[in-house]
């Protein structure tokens, strides 16, 4: 029975779309841009133009993977000074931050 239940709900898991799940209540959006602006921008720049570590506006990023941003920000990438994040965020969070920077990061 216990079998039974738990196939149930990795079947209804896997019926609900991605999006719905990843997205963040109003209260963790505020805390999300502000993390983005404060901590991304401390070597993103302020604005997301780029200092220490390279642009996060659309025209920067629009050839890039979305996949593969999500793994950036969940990972971070080894050798350099972009650490993982997956410690503070849920992939479902990196996933929205990243559409968000696609189209636009809101400023607050």
């Amino acid at each position: 029975m216990r079998s039974l239940c738990l196939l149930t709900l990795c079947l209804v898991a896997m019926a609900v779309p991605a999006q719905s799940m990843a997205e963040p209540t109003p209260l963790r959006q505020h805390e999300l841009i502000r993390l983005v602006r404060q901590d991304c921008g401390s070597c993103h720049g302020m604005t997301l133009k780029g200092g220490l570590g390279s642009p996060l506006l659309p025209d920067a990023l629009r050839d890039k993977p979305a996949a593969s941003l999500v793994a950036t920000v969940v990972h971070g990438r080894p050798g350099t000074a972009m650490p993982p994040w997956m410690t503070i965020l849920a992939e479902g969070e990196a996933e929205w931050i990243v559409a968000r920077l696609l189209a636009g990061f809101p400023s607050e």
